[in-house]
C-alpha cells in the first residue's frame, strides 16, 4: 500500500497527535468544562483537525467550527460532517469579511497563517527551525460579529490562528462570556493587542495555559496589566500557549 505523502501525510500526523490514543482528552474536557455547559454554543476559530470540536461535543455543546485549509477541512467533514450539532465553515476569520491570502505550511498545516508578519517572524526563529510556508491560497473570510449575527452569541470561543488573533478580535464588537486565544513568544505584540481589545470590550479576567498542557497556570483570574507582565516574563522557550479571558458572572 502506498503511504500518504505531502499534505495528506501531515494531516495524518495531526490526527495521530491531536486525536490519537495519546491525546489528552480528559484534561482537555476538564479545562473546557469550566466554560462550556451542555447546550451551549461554541465557536472554534482555527479548528484544524477538530480535537477541540470533539471536546466541545463531549461536553454537550453545539459547535460552529471554522477552518480555511482544504486538507484539514476534509478531515473535519469526515469526522464531524454528519453531526447536526456541528456546523463546518470553510473560511478564515478576521477584522472584515471578504477574502484573505493564507500562507500554507504543507508539512505542518497546524501553523499555516494569514499573517505575513507572523510567517516572517517565525522563519528561522528559535523553536521554529525547519518550518516552511511553501505556497499561498486565497480563502473566504468572515468576522466574529457576522458569526454572532448568523448563529447567535457563543458561551465560549476558541481562537487559534497563528499570529492573526488580534485581527480576529478586532472583528468583535460585543463581549463574549469567555474565550481563549493562542499566543506565541515570537509575536507577543499580537497577544498584547488582544488583551487591549478585550479590556476595551469588558472587565475581563485572564489566565493562561502553556503549550498543550490543558492546565491553567495561574489558577486565578488577573487583570490585563498583570497578564501582560506575565507574558513579558515568559522565556522564549515557552513558545506558545492560550490565554483564557472570562467576564465576571
Amino acid at each position: 500500500m502506498t503511504r500518504p505523502t505531502g499534505t495528506a501525510a501531515a494531516i495524518g500526523r495531526s490526527l495521530r497527535i491531536y486525536r490519537g490514543a495519546g491525546a489528552p482528552r480528559a484534561a482537555m474536557d476538564a479545562l473546557y468544562a469550566r466554560f462550556v455547559r451542555p447546550g451551549d454554543l461554541v465557536f472554534d476559530v482555527g479548528a484544524h483537525v477538530g480535537d477541540r470540536v470533539a471536546a466541545f461535543r463531549r461536553l454537550g455543546a453545539r459547535v460552529v467550527a471554522l477552518e480555511p485549509q482544504p486538507g484539514p477541512m476534509r478531515a473535519l467533514r469526515l469526522l464531524h460532517g454528519r453531526d447536526p450539532r456541528v456546523i463546518l465553515v470553510a473560511a478564515a476569520v478576521g477584522d472584515e469579511a471578504g477574502e484573505v491570502v493564507l500562507h500554507l505550511n504543507s508539512a505542518n498545516p497546524t501553523v499555516s497563517s494569514v499573517s505575513e508578519q507572523f510567517v516572517a517572524e517565525a522563519s528561522g526563529a528559535p523553536g521554529w527551525e525547519g518550518q516552511v510556508w511553501d505556497r499561498t491560497i486565497t480563502v473566504p473570510a468572515t468576522t466574529l460579529d457576522r458569526l454572532v449575527a448568523e448563529h447567535g452569541s457563543p458561551a465560549f470561543a476558541k481562537i487559534d490562528v497563528e499570529g492573526f488573533e488580534d485581527r480576529v478580535l478586532a472583528g468583535l464588537s460585543v463581549p463574549l462570556p469567555a474565550l481563549s486565544f493562542e499566543f506565541t513568544t515570537i509575536a507577543r505584540d499580537v497577544a498584547l493587542r488582544c488583551l487591549d481589545r478585550l479590556a476595551a470590550l469588558g472587565p475581563y479576567g485572564f489566565d493562561v495555559a502553556l503549550g498543550e498542557s490543558q492546565t491553567l497556570s495561574l489558577g486565578r483570574l488577573v487583570d490585563r496589566d498583570a497578564m501582560a507582565a506575565h507574558l513579558a516574563d515568559l522565556p522564549q522557550a515557552a513558545n506558545s500557549g492560550d490565554i483564557y479571558a472570562v467576564l465576571p458572572a
